[in-house]
């Protein structure tokens, strides 16, 4: 998964949505976003929105990040979906599957039902995952 860069653990929250910002500014495949960002403190903040790349499939977003005394993910779901509103896979932390090693980490990958173990991505991780995806490949 992605490293998170120094000054983001030193608790800086605006920085890291900045982080999010270039990301999503140097990708080839993000055509628009609507994120909000909602800074709750110089360590803590939400993003939520969505994120629509080339071909019209759709990142839902909602994280809520604590950047001290480490990085974390408090809460969060990624969910990425075809234009016709098909899930191809949502990473979130709802404690809903006590079974898996990762709890309550997950991801669900084509389908609802199926549920694998997962680590906990940022937001620029699944950007990443998707971009890596064949769907792109010409």
């Amino acid at each position: 998964m992605h490293n998170v860069v120094p000054w983001v653990r030193r608790g800086l929250i605006e920085h890291y949505f900045k982080s999010v910002l270039l990301r999503l500014r140097t990708s080839p495949y993000v055509r628009a976003h609507q994120l909000g960002f909602d800074a709750r403190g110089p360590s803590t903040g939400f993003i939520r929105g969505v994120v629509t790349f080339a071909d019209e499939s759709q990142l839902h977003v909602r994280e809520l990040v604590e950047t001290q005394p480490v990085f974390e993910r408090v809460a969060y779901a990624y969910h990425y979906q075809e234009a016709s509103a098909r899930l191809i896979f949502r990473y979130d932390n709802t404690p809903h599957f006590p079974d898996l090693p990762t709890h309550p980490h997950h991801k669900h990958a084509g389908m609802e039902e199926s549920v694998i173990a997962s680590s906990a991505p940022t937001l620029i991780d699944v950007l990443d995952e998707i971009e890596l995806l064949p769907r792109w490949v010409s």
